[in-house]
C-alpha cells in the first residue's frame, strides 16, 4: 500500500525529532560536564577597551578560585576556634573537597625566609631606602639597635643574615603579613571588638560552576554547619566564593523556571481544554511546543557550547509564543468542521504563519546582533525554537489531525471574542487609539532611565553582606574596581606600577600589587647602590661590588657593633647577591596566591578597604600606563549605549515589518495591520512611565518582541477572517487564545527574581495585552448576521 506524502513527511519529521531528542539528551546528560552555565560573568559582554583590561577583569573575578572561604565567628575565642576545627573536620570527610585548611600544618620559618636571602641586598622598603640616603647615617648605631632588640622581635631572618633588619622590614610589608589574620593555636585568627574570627578554606575537587559539585559541596557545608551551630550556640559562619554566587544564580533560575514553566503550562492546558473541549488538541499543541523547546536547547548548546540559566528561564516563557503556531492550525481545524482536510488547512494557515514567523524572527535577530552573550543566547534559543515549532505544524501535525473535530471552539469564548471585536474595530476604534495615545504622553514625559549592572546580576543581599564582612576582616573576596598597569616590557610595567604605588602610599591608600613584592630592576639597582654606598663610600668596583679595603670597612662596622667576626665575614661575603627577577618571583611558594596580579605586559593593583572610585581616578592622573578599571560602571555605560541604539533598531524593525506588510497587503492594508503593535508599544511605554519604571535596555528589547509578537496577532486575524466568515468571531478567538497563552508565559517573567527578566516580562505583559485588544482594527469589522 502506497503511503501518502503527508504520512511520509510526518515520518521523516518524527525521525529527525527523535534524533534531535537523542542528541539533546546526550548534550545535557551524557557528557562529563553539564552544559548548564551558572557563571554570572559569562552573561556579560566585553566592556574594556583592550584585551589586557578584559583579561584583568577575568583574573580578578577568578581570584578566589574554586574555593569556599569561611569565617567562623564567636564572641568567645575558644568557642570560635573549636567550632572552626570541627567545621574543618566535618568538611574534610566529604570527597567533594580536594583540601580543607583549618588547622595550619607545622611551619618552618626558614622555608619562608631562605628563598629571599640571595636577593636581600636588592630588596629595601621605602623607609630603609630613605634612611640610608640620609646624610650622616650611622651604620654602627643601627647595628647595635638591631643587636639589642628584645627576644622575639626578630622572628624571621637570622640575625647574622640580616643584621640591619632590611630583609625583615621587607618581609613585614609583604601581603601575608598585612592581613589581620594571625596564627594562633595553629589557626588563622582575627580579633575584633565583637569577638574572634577563624578562617577555614575548603578547596573544591571540581569547578565552582559544575552543578553536581555545587550541590554536593553546599550540602556538605550545610550539614557540617548544622552540627557546629548546634554544639556551639552563638557561632556565625560567614561565607564567600564563586560557588555561592553560582549556586544563588542557579537557585533563582530554578525558582523562576518552576514558576514560569509550571504555572504557564497548567494555565495553557486549562485554557486549551476549555476552548477545544478535548485532550487531543492539548496533547498535540504541547507536542509541537516541546519539539520547539528541545530543538532550541540543542541549537543553543551546539552554537555556544553551553546553556545559561537565564536562557533556560526565558525558554520556559517561550512556551507561550511557540504554541501559537499549533493553536492557529487547531483553530483552522475547529472552524472547518466536517469539511476539514489536513493539507488544505496547512495551505490556509501557511501565509499567516510564515509572515508571523518572519516578523518574530526579525525581532529576535536584532537581539542576536547585540554583542551581549546573554541576549545572543536568548535570541538563538528563540529563533531555533519557533522555527521548529512552526515546521512541526507544516510537516507533523497534518498526519496527527486527519479527522474533523467533533465540536467547534467553545461558544462562550467565541462570543466574548466577537463582542470585543465589534467594539474594537471600525472608525470608533481609531478615535479611541488616538485618545489613548494622547493619554500616554504624560507617561512618556515621566520616563527616566536606569543602566545599573544589578539589573542583570543581583546576588542575594545576605551573601553580599557576608562577602563585604569577610573582605573587611580577612582581605579575601575580589573587588570589581582596581588599577590596571600596562607597559611594553616587564621592567616598564613595574616602573609604572611603582609610580602608582608610591603615590598611593603617600595618600594613605592601602593596596596590593606586584611591585610591593617584586621591585623593578631600576629600583633594585637603587637599593643596592644605597647599601653599597653605606659600606663602601666612593670606592666602588665597576660591577658594583665592594673591594677588599671596603669589605674590611664593612666588617669593622659589624664587629664594632658587637657581631662575631665569622658572622660579619659571612654577611659581607654575600654582597651584592643577585637581582630579583620575575622568574624568581614566580618560583617562590609564598607568592603563588598572588600570581593572578601579573599578566603579560600588565599588572593589577587592588585597593584594600573601601576606596571611592573618584579617589582612585584622581590617584592616576598624569601617570603613564595606569588606568582605573571599574567593571560595574563599564557595563552600565555599555547598557546606556545599547539603550540608545535600541531605539534606532526598533525604528529599523518597524520599517522592515512595514515593508513586508505593504508587499502582502498594500500600503493602506499595511497601515491597518501595523497599527495594533505600534499602538501597543506607545501605550506600553506610557504605562511604564505612569508605573514609575525607569526605561532600561531590557524594556526596549522587550518592545522589539512586542512588535514581532503583536504583528503576529494582526496577521492571524487578517489572514484568518476570510476563512471563518461563517463563524463570526472565530478568527479573533484564535488570536485571543494565542495572546492569553503568551501572557501566561511571558507575563509571568514579571515575577522573576532577576530585575532584567522582571522588566522584560512587565513590558511584554503590557505590550501583548494592548496589542491583542487592539488587533481587531487590522481587519474590517465583522458583518452582523440578520435573521
Amino acid at each position: 500500500m502506497k503511503r501518502s506524502p503527508t504520512t511520509l513527511r510526518a515520518a521523516a519529521f518524527a525521525v529527525a525529532s527523535l534524533l534531535v531528542c537523542a542528541l539533546g539528551a546526550w548534550l545535557l546528560f551524557g557528557r562529563a560536564t553539564s552544559p548548564l552555565q551558572t557563571d554570572l560573568l559569562a552573561m556579560l559582554p566585553a566592556t574594556e577597551r583592550n584585551a589586557t583590561a578584559e583579561d584583568a577583569v577575568e583574573r580578578l573575578a577568578r581570584a578566589s578560585g574554586d574555593r569556599m572561604i569561611l569565617l567562623v565567628a564567636n564572641k568567645d575565642d575558644e568557642a570560635a576556634k573549636d567550632a572552626a576545627r570541627e567545621l574543618g573536620a566535618g568538611l574534610s570527610k566529604d570527597k567533594v573537597f580536594a583540601h580543607v585548611l583549618a588547622e595550619l600544618p607545622p611551619f618552618d620559618m626558614e622555608q619562608l625566609v631562605n628563598p629571599f636571602l640571595p636577593y636581600r641586598f636588592h630588596l629595601l622598603t621605602q623607609d630603609d631606602r630613605e634612611a640610608l640616603a640620609t646624610p650622616g647615617f650611622d651604620a654602627v648605631s643601627a647595628l647595635k639597635r638591631r643587636l639589642n632588640e628584645p627576644f622575639g622581635a626578630t622572628i624571621g631572618p637570622k640575625l647574622g643574615d640580616d643584621p640591619f633588619g632590611w630583609l625583615q622590614h621587607w618581609l613585614d610589608r609583604q601581603p601575608w603579613n598585612r592581613s589581620t589574620l594571625v596564627p594562633e593555636d595553629d589557626l588563622l585568627t582575627a580579633h575584633r571588638d565583637d569577638g574572634s574570627y577563624v578562617l577555614v578554606i575548603a578547596t573544591l575537587d571540581g569547578s565552582s560552576y559544575d552543578d553536581s559539585v555545587q550541590r554536593r559541596a553546599i550540602g556538605a557545608l550545610e550539614h557540617a554547619e548544622h552540627e557546629v551551630l548546634a554544639k556551639h550556640p552563638g557561632t556565625r559562619i560567614l561565607r564567600t566564593g564563586a560557588i555561592f554566587y553560582a549556586a544563588a544564580a542557579r537557585a533563582g533560575a530554578e525558582r523562576d523556571t518552576h514558576v514560569v514553566g509550571i504555572t504557564s503550562t497548567i494555565g495553557i492546558a486549562v485554557l486549551l481544554l476549555f476552548v477545544f473541549r478535548s485532550m487531543r488538541p492539548l496533547a498535540i499543541a504541547f507536542l509541537s511546543t516541546a519539539l520547539g523547546v528541545i530543538g532550541a536547547v540543542v541549537a543553543t548548546i551546539l552554537v555556544f557550547g553551553q546553556l545559561h540559566l537565564l536562557t533556560l528561564v526565558f525558554g520556559a516563557a517561550l512556551l507561550g509564543e511557540a504554541v501559537d503556531y499549533s493553536i492557529q492550525y487547531l483553530c483552522a481545524r475547529a472552524n472547518a468542521g466536517p469539511a476539514w482536510e489536513p493539507m488544505r488547512g496547512v495551505r490556509q494557515v501557511r501565509p499567516a504563519l510564515l509572515l508571523a514567523l518572519a516578523t518574530s524572527l526579525l525581532g529576535y535577530a536584532l537581539l542576536a546582533l547585540v554583542p551581549f552573550p546573554a541576549l545572543r543566547q536568548m535570541a538563538v534559543f528563540a529563533i531555533a525554537g519557533m522555527a521548529v515549532a512552526c515546521a512541526s505544524v507544516f510537516w507533523l501535525l497534518p498526519a496527527l489531525l486527519r479527522k474533523p473535530v467533533v465540536a467547534p471552539l467553545a461558544t462562550p469564548f467565541v462570543r466574548v471574542a466577537l463582542a470585543w471585536q465589534r467594539i474594537a474595530s471600525g472608525r470608533r476604534a481609531f478615535a479611541v487609539i488616538g485618545v489613548l495615545a494622547l493619554l500616554a504622553i504624560p507617561g512618556w514625559v515621566k520616563l527616566g532611565h536606569d543602566d545599573d549592572i544589578h539589573l542583570l546580576i543581583s546576588p542575594p543581599a545576605s551573601l553580599e553582606a557576608q562577602t563585604n564582612e569577610i573582605r573587611d576582616i580577612a582581605g579575601f573576596g575580589g573587588g570589581s574596581q582596581f588599577w590596571l598597569v600596562e607597559g611594553d616590557s616587564t621592567e616598564a610595567v613595574l616602573q609604572h606600577e611603582e609610580a602608582l604605588t608610591d603615590r598611593l602610599t603617600k595618600e594613605g591608600i592601602a593596596w596590593t600589587g606586584v611591585s610591593g613584592m617584586l621591585p623593578s630592576q631600576k629600583r633594585q639597582a637603587e637599593n643596592l647602590a644605597a647599601i653599597t654606598h653605606t659600606f663602601c663610600g666612593s670606592a666602588l668596583a665597576r660591577d658594583g661590588s665592594c673591594g677588599n679595603m671596603d669589605r674590611a670597612q664593612a666588617r669593622s662596622y659589624m664587629v664594632e657593633a658587637g657581631f662575631k667576626a665569622a658572622t660579619s665575614d659571612a654577611f659581607v661575603a654575600a654582597m651584592p647577591g643577585k637581582a630579583f627577577t620575575l622568574e624568581d618571583w614566580k618560583k617562590i611558594p609564598a607568592y603563588m596566591p598572588f600570581q593572578y596580579l601579573w599578566m603579560d605586559k600588565g599588572s593589577i593593583v587592588v585597593p584594600q578597604g573601601d576606596v571611592d572610585v573618584a579617589r582612585m581616578r584622581a590617584a592616576v592622573e598624569g601617570l603613564p600606563g595606569v588606568s582605573v578599571i571599574d567593571k560595574p560602571a563599564s557595563i552600565s555605560t555599555l547598557f546606556g549605549e545599547y539603550r540608545g541604539f535600541a531605539s534606532l533598531w526598533l525604528g529599523a524593525a518597524m520599517l522592515l515589518v512595514a515593508g513586508a506588510f505593504a508587499w502582502r497587503y498594500g500600503p493602506r492594508g499595511a497601515l491597518r495591520v501595523l497599527l495594533p503593535p505600534l499602538a501597543g508599544i506607545v501605550l506600553s511605554v506610557g504605562a511604564l512611565g505612569y508605573l514609575g519604571q525607569p526605561l532600561t535596555l531590557f524594556h526596549l528589547m522587550a518592545l522589539m518582541l512586542v512588535l514581532g509578537v503583536g504583528a503576529n496577532y494582526a496577521v492571524f486575524l487578517r489572514e484568518g477572517e476570510p476563512h471563518s466568515a461563517h463563524t463570526p468571531g472565530a478568527a479573533y478567538a484564535g488570536v485571543l487564545l494565542s495572546a492569553v497563552t503568551a501572557l501566561l508565559s511571558f507575563g509571568l517573567l514579571a515575577l522573576s527574581t532577576m530585575p532584567a527578566l522582571q522588566h522584560f516580562g512587565l513590558t511584554l505583559l503590557l505590550g501583548i495585552g494592548f496589542t491583542a485588544l487592539l488587533a481587531p482594527v487590522s481587519a474590517p469589522a465583522p458583518v452582523k448576521k440578520h435573521a
